[in-house]
């Protein structure tokens, strides 16, 4: 179950050559022989989210130092495993979040990756949707339910519910069955309302966080989830006293009023992601590719994906 590789081959893949360069195209070796827990993935769509940034950059640890790949979810299919892998074989369609990277990062055409971080793909989802979902849903399944804990008495704010992560955030926090409000354009609210959300704010109003706090009652919401950069800061003003905050921009406001304030970066977990991509495939989540690159343009897939104007996720196809 182990593939052999040349020494001398080289595998054509997107990514940097020091921390901090630039995104162009790297030639590695082709993947080493296989660990007995490893599985080697043949790539079939690449996520590119604004995370890259930290990770070029050096200040996301992903266990790999460059020369390296970049890509930290993709989906693809399993092409060998190791000796001690049961749950997998060759042929099985798996997306993954799979870090700390084993070998190089998925905007490669090959995988090496820990069996334990993977999660089967449904049929029913394209190859692009099941690479941008792993660290957008990762994240919301850690806020949702970690951080927030969210219950069907819950009352939710989605701050920034209109981004990749902020969709998701908002229909998990439905499906869990909390009442949910959400902040976005005009342009997003038809689209969240069908995802779950009760109330749909205009984040241009400067009056939605008074609206928030109305539709709580005057007291305000038990938790907020805050996906907008320097949002949290507005936010916990309308938290009710002794709720919960969490926010996914690394921007924890001050505690005040006893309020639990959580800061998520999020972690791989293959059981998880699995459940989460079935609820996408029933429609009760939603991914939205914006743009898909050759893997060739990975420097163009990194700019639309890190300068905030894609309007969706961008994934690459090797």
């Amino acid at each position: 179950a182990r593939p052999r590789s040349d020494s001398a081959s080289l595998m054509r893949a997107a990514g940097i050559s020091e921390f901090g360069g630039a995104v162009g195209r790297i030639d590695l070796p082709d993947p080493r022989p296989l660990a007995d827990d490893e599985v080697l993935i043949e790539i079939r769509a690449a996520g590119v989210g604004n995370w890259e940034e930290f990770v070029r950059t050096g200040e996301w640890d992903v266990g790999r130092a460059p020369p390296m790949a970049l890509g930290v979810e993709a989906a693809g299919s399993i092409t060998a495993i190791g000796d001690s892998v049961e749950d997998w074989d060759p042929g099985d369609e798996v997306l993954s979040h799979p870090l700390p990277l084993r070998d190089q990062g998925t905007w490669a055409p090959l995988l090496i990756a820990s069996a334990t971080v993977l999660a089967r793909k449904p049929a029913a989802l394209s190859w692009e949707a099941a690479a941008a979902f792993p660290v957008p849903a990762l994240t919301a399944t850690q806020v949702i339910d970690g951080a927030l804990a969210v219950r069907p008495d819950d009352l939710v704010l989605v701050n920034g519910g209109s981004g990749v992560t902020g969709t998701l955030l908002v229909g998990l926090a439905a499906a869990r069955g909390a009442e949910v409000i959400a902040t976005a354009g005009p342009a997003s609210h038809e689209r969240l309302r069908r995802l779950g959300a009760a109330h749909v704010l205009d984040y241009h109003d400067p009056d939605w966080p008074e609206q928030a706090l109305a539709i709580g009652g005057g007291l305000g919401v038990t938790a907020v989830a805050n996906a907008v950069p320097n949002g949290s800061a507005v936010a916990i003003g309308t938290v009710r006293d002794g709720g919960h905050l969490a926010t996914i921009t690394q921007d924890p406001p001050y505690e005040q009023r006893g309020i639990e304030i959580s800061s998520v970066i999020v972690q791989p977990d293959g059981r998880a992601l699995g459940e989460l991509a079935e609820l996408l495939a029933a429609g009760k989540l939603e991914v939205s590719v914006a743009a898909t690159f050759p893997l060739e343009d990975a420097a163009a897939a990194f700019a639309a994906a890190t300068g905030g104007g894609a309007g969706g996720a961008v994934v690459l196809r090797p």
